[in-house]
C-alpha cells in the first residue's frame, strides 16, 4: 500500500465521537492545515511520527481529528473554533494562517505551530519570544532570513546564466514587504531586474506565468508562503507547460515535477510539532517550549525537468546538490 493511500486511511478512520474531557478515554489533538490532505499526507505521516517518539499512537493512546482548508483561509477561524468548541487538549496549526486562527479562538487551549521566517511579524506576534514564548503557543520556524532569497536568485543565475530578469510569484493577502525589498536590493546587486506577480487565485497564478513568458522573463520564484505551498503540485505543472525555469523554497515542487528548491524541510517541522505536542500531552507548557529553527537546509533538483527546459546543470551546482531527482 502505497504511503499517501495508508495516511488516507488513517486520517478518514480518525471520526470519533465527541464528548466530554473528563469522559475521553484518550485525548484527542485537532490538526489544523489551510491545504488539503492530498497536498500533505507526508506532513501527516511526520507529525505522527514525532507523536510516536513521544509515545503517542493514533488510534491507540491518542486521537487526531482532521481539518482542511482546501485553500481557503476563510474557513481557518471556522475551522479553528470548532476544535475549541470540542474541547480537544492540543491543536496543531500548519503556517501562521491556521496558527493566527487558533490563537483568535482560544487563549487557553495548546497551539503547536509550524511557522514562517523567525523575524516574521506573524511569527513574533503568535510567540512574542523564541527563546521563552508567552502564552499558549510555541512551533517551529521554517525560514531563516529574507537573504535566503538571494541564494535561490543565485540558482537562477547558476541554472539561466545570461538571465537578467526574473519574477516572482507573491501573495497581496501575506506579509511579503521583507522579500519584496530584500528581493529588490539581492536583484541589483546580481545585476538582474525584478517584477512581482502578485496572485490569490488560482486563475491569476496561471496569468502571471503567461505574463512572465510574454514578456521575455527568463525565470520565476515562487514565494514560500503557505497559500502557494498548498499549490505545489498546481504551480510545478504550470512551470511545465510555460516552459518557465523556475525556483522554489520547498523540495515538494521539486517532488512533483518543478525544477529546483532550497530551503529548510517541512517534513522535519512537522515532525517537530508531533514532538512538541507529545510532550504538552504529558504535561509540560508551550511556555517553557521554545520555538525551534531550522538547522538543515537542503538543495533539491529534478535533472529530467532541467533537461526538458534545455538547461546543462553546472557540475558545480550537482556536486552541492542534496538530493537528484531523475
Amino acid at each position: 500500500m502505497r504511503r499517501r493511500e495508508f495516511i488516507g486511511l488513517i486520517v478518514c478512520g480518525a471520526a470519533w465521537p465527541i464528548v466530554a474531557w473528563g469522559q475521553r478515554s484518550r485525548p484527542v489533538v485537532g490538526f489544523l492545515h489551510p491545504g488539503s490532505l492530498a497536498d500533505a499526507a507526508h506532513y501527516v505521516a511526520a507529525f505522527l511520527q514525532g507523536l510516536q517518539e513521544t509515545g503517542f499512537v493514533e488510534g491507540q493512546t491518542v486521537t487526531i481529528e482532521y481539518h482542511w482548508g482546501e485553500g481557503r483561509y476563510d474557513r481557518l477561524p471556522a475551522l479553528a473554533k470548532d476544535f475549541v468548541d470540542r474541547q480537544v487538549a492540543v491543536i496543531a496549526a500548519g503556517g501562521p494562517p491556521s496558527a493566527l486562527a487558533a490563537k483568535s479562538a482560544t487563549p487557553i487551549i495548546p497551539i503547536v505551530f509550524v511557522g514562517g521566517d523567525i523575524a516574521n511579524a506573524d511569527t513574533l506576534a503568535l510567540v512574542g519570544g523564541l527563546n521563552r514564548p508567552r502564552g499558549n503557543l510555541t512551533g517551529t520556524t521554517v525560514f531563516v532570513t529574507a537573504a535566503m532569497w538571494g541564494k535561490r536568485l543565485e540558482l537562477v543565475r547558476e541554472l539561466v546564466p545570461k538571465s537578467t530578469s526574473v519574477a516572482m510569484l507573491i501573495n497581496p493577502n501575506e506579509r511579503e514587504e521583507p522579500n519584496i525589498n530584500e528581493m529588490v536590493s539581492l536583484a541589483n546587486t546580481l545585476g538582474m531586474q525584478i517584477s512581482f506577480v502578485p496572485a490569490d487565485k488560482d486563475t491569476e497564478i496561471e496569468a502571471g506565468f503567461k505574463a512572465a513568458v510574454q514578456n521575455h522573463t527568463k525565470a520565476m520564484l515562487v514565494s514560500d508562503k503557505p497559500y502557494f505551498t498548498v499549490r505545489h503540485n498546481y504551480i510545478a505543472m504550470l512551470a511545465a507547460r510555460h516552459g518557465l525555469p523556475t525556483v522554489y523554497a520547498w523540495r515538494e515542487y521539486v517532488e512533483a515535477g518543478g525544477l529546483i528548491s532550497y530551503g529548510s524541510s517541512l517534513t522535519d517541522a512537522w515532525r517537530t510539532v508531533g514532538v512538541y505536542v507529545g510532550r504538552i500531552l504529558k504535561g509540560e507548557k508551550p511556555a517553557d517550549l521554545p520555538v525551534q529553527q531550522p538547522t538543515k537546509f537542503e538543495l533539491v533538483i529534478h535533472l529530467k525537468t532541467a533537461k526538458a527546459l534545455g538547461l546543462a546543470v553546472p557540475p558545480s551546482l550537482l556536486a552541492r546538490t542534496d538530493e537528484v531527482i531523475e
